[in-house]
């Protein structure tokens, strides 16, 4: 059977048993996208095991083998095309797969794991073109491609030229796990200050968070990100006041460089967060730009409800179903009514 026949009999029905929707043909390959990933890898199952059964009917030259990758993250939809990161690591994932099978990133693998029953295997991060951090990532077995056990895959990476450095998740000692999202939050905002410093070199929020509540040393984690620096702690949240800690480390010589805490008002938290960044480039020794001390000094907002609300929306898209994306777009459209300067509720509402 030709490979439209594939298509019209097989694929295409099964994206639209599993609500998935064809964003485009491209050649031999389509792009697809999903509202849940639980029905995405599900789906990516199903036309996997059923190409095995096509292909058991067929004779060896005649066979035809598909590459399936699967990937959570932010696009930008213009007239129907999906565009951004998301997308292209996803095509990147495709290509780590071997024929037949399936490969996710470690986003779709946390959501997936206590959810689709398949043998996954960590291969652990993986180095790819125009993707500028290492995805980690996983291949999943199916009845089409059987699981064989193999230790994962470590890259230990060159040190860049400048002083690397990765943020690890904050820890959220709130008592509450409900300020997961704070912590979190505090982090992503952490990495966006230091990445105006032209001359630090921050490894991106998606490779970090792999490494959240994992049982690994910074040196380990360090060779792995390829970085000399790790900058970790913990946020307690409690009212209207705020408790922030922050210890910088040098991962290859195991020693604290610079380490501080932060007893202030919720209010101040985008001052805190900017004193952390400069605290850290005095550290490694790194000379801000007058551009770069100007937008260190300038706050997304100085809201503080629409800053928590846009935390919490963030947050209340996992799982990614349906469901969720629609509550997030409401609620990224309130954020746009109280405070109609800040990008949060712009670029949040662009993405569900």
């Amino acid at each position: 059977m030709d490979l439209f026949g594939h298509l019209d009999e097989l694929i295409e029905p099964c994206i639209l048993e599993y609500h998935g929707r064809i964003v485009k043909k491209m050649g031999d390959g389509l792009l697809v996208e999903f509202g849940s990933v639980i029905a995405a890898v599900e789906c990516a199952m199903s036309i996997q095991d059923g190409m095995q059964d096509r292909n058991e009917k067929v004779s060896d030259d005649k066979r035809i083998e598909f590459r399936i990758g699967v990937n959570l993250g932010d696009v930008i939809t213009h007239e129907g095309d999906v565009f951004g990161d998301g997308v292209n690591i996803a095509s990147r994932l495709e290509g780590l797969a071997e024929g037949g099978g399936i490969c996710i990133s470690d986003m779709v693998y946390q959501g997936v794991r206590s959810n689709v029953k398949a043998a996954y295997e960590d291969i652990g991060l993986q180095q790819v073109k125009n993707i500028g951090d290492p995805i980690h990532a996983y291949l999943i077995r199916t009845s089409s491609n059987q699981f064989v056990q193999s230790a994962p895959v470590r890259v230990t990476l060159n040190l860049p030229e400048k002083p690397s450095i990765a943020v690890l998740p904050f820890d959220n000692i709130s008592g509450d796990s409900d300020q997961e999202y704070f912590s979190d939050g505090i982090t992503e905002d952490i990495i966006t200050e230091l990445t105006k410093i032209s001359g630090i070199f921050v490894i991106a929020r998606h490779s970090v968070f792999a490494f959240k509540g994992q049982s690994i040393t910074l040196k380990e984690i360090g060779q792995t990100l390829g970085v000399r620096y790790v900058l970790e702690g913990s946020v307690r949240k409690s009212g209207n006041r705020l408790r922030i800690t922050a210890q910088l480390i040098d991962a290859i010589h195991d020693h604290h460089l610079w380490a501080d805490r932060f007893d202030r008002d919720l209010e101040d938290i985008f001052a805190v967060q900017e004193e952390v960044a400069r605290s850290v480039a005095t550290a490694l020794v790194v000379k801000l730009k007058p551009d770069e001390q100007q937008r260190l000094s300038k706050p997304p907002t100085d809201n503080i409800e629409s800053y928590d609300l846009y935390r919490r929306t963030r947050a209340a898209l996992w799982p990614p179903t349906r469901e969720n994306a629609i509550t997030s777009r409401i609620a990224y459209q309130r954020i746009k009514k109280i405070d109609p300067f800040f990008p949060g509720g712009y670029a949040g509402e662009s993405m569900t």
